[in-house]
């Protein structure tokens, strides 16, 4: 591509390279063995939520150098820099997953802030881990310049005594050694061999599910958020998003040009289809916030309700990611998805074709049973549930992949925090029957809106899975599998009914009609709402505090500012 298509009198970076007051600036780009042409280029931020922290993360600072490669060959400037990332797997089941959900907010905001700082013109962003694949993206449509997004790519499964494992089977085996029925050699042995691999867990969790998405509301390039992290074909994704950004640079195609109401209806679909995490429904509100879309829990839960289950993915079923990818990628589920209209097809991507031109020569593979055509499904409808009832006016879901019971009443027994239940759990003390009640850790009240892998999977461990049901104003991982209902909304915090439970009252879940109800009158409600008295957290400083004072409903992604709906300006107008 000639550098000379590009006018930077319109694009951000004139503000530090162009004109004789910008002197000083150059300077600083010359301090750091930039040419004149170079300094002269658009400036693109190749941004990476690389960190030791976790195999999620390891990869993407290797991946975005290729990328700046294809940035570079395109006559582009590439400016690498890093942000933070909380990986849920360390986090789980500790004090710590308090700052997850926190951080993709965070890290929405540190590359808004760094983009806007520097002024840079395009953005190439690079994620792993669950949050800070939404965090990219909203920080995408959140600036509107030109962007590509890259999935650093799924773990490699790993293999105990013959059989394909991943994190979920480690986190069960805890419970199946609770009550003996696995030794602490095995226990041992396990933990040495399911993660074999850089990259994000391997199953259709929440950042697989999230790189289905980005691949279906267009900010990925096809097949890219498929392939493994290991795999060398990363290199070729890597380097073609490097050169693609400023193709769209040159054409001047902007996030909110793809993510439209339609894209965000696409991505719900593939959520649906693939059996995808109860996360999805938090993350796409927050992305459509950014771009000023009203799509909030209920809209995606419509979505779901109207959409086969067709991948037969962990933790619902049988595969992994790596499976998928190489039965056909996310690409072979969108075109059968596609052709029996279930997607839109008319919604531009980064490639700068439509989603119906990127699936024309994309063939069915009749040699597979990872996914199935979209007209002989799994299941007819979704493998996630959206539910609503006198327990949950603003919203709950659940996970519903691989599940032969869809329907559970019982008596509650009521926990005001995870670890009283984990401890409850731990030691058996709970019956078959009941329905496990987690508050107080909301959004606002956890806060930070807590994932409770380690209590699922300790229950599924001890062979309880389908014999109880669980309800929380938190949140559950993508590994999550069981009767088990997360997003209650209005939280506790706020005085929402699961607040004003208490232990033998009879909660209904039906998840065929979408409901989540407790046995009591409107009156008893009232009555208990007016003796129900807020709790304090403590967490009364830092970054913790300050979400909690800021973050809004779950059912409209939990955001923490007023969205492009209040904007005045763009920065990518500025």
């Amino acid at each position: 591509m000639d550098s000379h298509v590009f006018d930077k009198k319109n694009l951000p970076s004139r503000h530090v390279t162009e004109g004789p007051s910008r002197a000083p600036h150059r300077s600083y780009l010359y301090a750091m063995g930039l040419t004149k042409e170079e300094i002269h280029q658009p400036l693109v931020g190749v941004a990476s939520c690389w960190n030791e922290a976790a195999p999620c993360n390891i990869s993407l600072m290797r991946q975005a150098q290729v990328v700046k490669k294809g940035v570079a060959a395109a006559r582009g400037t590439p400016r690498e820099f890093c942000t933070i990332t909380v990986t849920d797997g360390i986090a789980m089941g500790h004090q710590g997953m308090k700052a997850s959900l926190v951080s993709r907010d965070l890290i929405a905001d540190s590359v808004e802030l760094t983009m806007r700082g520097h002024a840079y013109d395009a953005l190439v962003g690079l994620a792993g881990c669950d949050k800070s694949l939404p965090g990219m993206m909203m920080a995408m449509v959140r600036l509107n310049v030109p962007s590509v997004f890259i999935y650093g790519g799924s773990i490699l499964p790993g293999t105990f005594r013959g059989q394909q494992v991943t994190v979920q089977d480690i986190f069960e085996a805890v419970g199946k050694h609770s009550v003996g029925d696995m030794s602490d050699d095995d226990l041992d042995e396990i933990e040495q061999v399911a993660c074999p691999s850089a990259g994000s867990c391997g199953a259709q969790f929440t950042a697989n599910t999230m790189a289905t998405v980005a691949e279906a509301i267009g900010l990925a390039l096809p097949y890219s958020c498929g392939a493994p992290a290991p795999y060398e074909i990363r290199d070729r994704f890597c380097y073609a998003s490097g050169e693609i950004v400023m193709e769209l640079l040159a054409r001047n195609i902007r996030p909110r040009d793809i993510v439209t109401r339609k894209a965000l209806e696409n991505a719900a679909a593939v959520v649906a289809a693939t059996g995808g995490s109860t996360n999805g429904a938090l993350h796409l509100p927050a992305i459509a916030h950014e771009c000023g879309i009203e799509f909030d829990l209920f809209d995606v839960a419509e979505i779901f309700k109207k959409t086969p289950y067709i991948a037969d993915l962990k933790p619902g079923g049988k595969y992994v990611a790596k499976d998928m990818f190489e039965a056909g990628g996310i690409p072979l589920l969108m075109k059968t998805m596609l052709q029996h209209g279930y997607l839109h097809g008319d919604c531009m991507t980064v490639t700068g074709r439509t989603i119906a031109e990127n699936m024309e020569k994309v063939a069915w593979n009749p040699h597979q049973d990872v996914v199935r055509e979209a007209n002989n499904p799994i299941t007819v409808t979704g493998g996630v549930v959206g539910l609503k009832g006198n327990l949950a006016s603003d919203g709950a879901i659940v996970k519903v992949a691989g599940m032969k019971n869809l329907r559970f009443s019982g008596p509650a027994r009521c926990f005001d925090s995870e670890e009283a239940c984990y401890a409850a759990v731990s030691k058996r003390d709970y019956k078959e029957g009941e329905v496990l009640v987690i508050r107080y850790e909301g959004p606002k009240g956890g806060p930070g809106m807590r994932e409770m892998l380690s209590t699922t999977a300790a229950i599924y461990g001890q062979g309880m899975g389908d014999k109880v049901a669980l309800i929380t104003d938190g949140r559950f991982s993508g590994a999550t599998r069981g009767f088990c209902i997360g997003h209650v909304g209005p939280e506790a915090a706020v005085g929402g009914p699961i607040g004003l439970l208490r232990d033998g009252d009879i909660i209904t879940i039906d998840a065929v009609e979408g409901t989540l109800d407790v046995a009591l009158s409107d009156d008893e409600l009232k009555l208990r709402a007016e003796a129900w008295q807020p709790r304090e957290t403590d967490y009364q400083s830092g970054a913790i505090w300050k979400y909690a004072q800021q973050v809004g409903t779950a059912r409209k992604g939990a955001v923490t500012h007023p969205g492009a709906a209040a904007e005045k300006h763009c920065y990518a107008d500025l």
